[in-house]
């Protein structure tokens, strides 16, 4: 077992740091400006920016929701055709607050308002998210474990096969419950 969530392959960073200046050269903001907006140190955007970071799932979804993107254009290159991810495979965003990782599995394509995630949670910590983006929606379907899940203040329990669909934009939270609890969730962006 190491100290931490495994690094994830340089590929993946080298994208998220070119994605990280698209977006900030896209919306017209300055370097501190949206580490102001994102609640990060103006140093810490700096490093992900030149590729020397690993930004958390958490840093990854403030960065997202400061420059009015979904998170998966942060991370994910368009693909056109086929695409198939194997269990267990895919680059993963891990939390750094809970053992909770999410592999985005398909991207909102131009035009739509949907990504589509496969993400793996043990017990010991809650993942709560901050807000997204005005009229975001999440939709959650077990796949299993058990799992608290939905609106910070009232989750809802979950097992295998149970879906729930809850505001997005209001403070919300996946905790485990059970061992190798693992979910398919579906975020309408807002």
């Amino acid at each position: 077992m190491g100290d931490g969530p495994p690094e994830p392959p340089l590929d993946l960073i080298a994208l998220i740091a070119a994605s990280i200046r698209r977006e900030r050269g896209r919306a017209g903001l300055s370097l501190t400006e949206l580490a102001r907006r994102a609640g990060l140190a103006k140093s810490t955007l700096s490093h992900l920016e030149s590729g020397a970071g690993n930004p958390s799932v958490e840093t990854l979804w403030a960065l997202g929701t400061a420059l009015g993107v979904p998170f998966s254009r942060l991370v994910d290159p368009p693909r056109p055709g086929v695409r198939v991810i194997r269990a267990g495979q895919g680059p993963v965003a891990r939390s750094e607050r809970s053992d909770y990782g999410a592999v985005l599995l398909a991207a909102c394509p131009p035009g739509a308002r949907r990504d589509v995630y496969r993400v793996t949670a043990e017990p010991g910590g809650s993942r709560l998210s901050e807000p997204h983006s005005p009229g975001t929606v999440e939709h959650v379907v077990l796949s299993s474990g058990r799992a608290l899940v939905g609106p910070s203040g009232e989750p809802v329990e979950l097992g295998p096969g149970d879906y729930v669909a809850y505001p997005g934009d209001v403070p919300h939270v996946f905790r485990a419950v059970e061992p190798g609890t693992s979910a398919v969730v579906v975020m309408e962006n807002g």
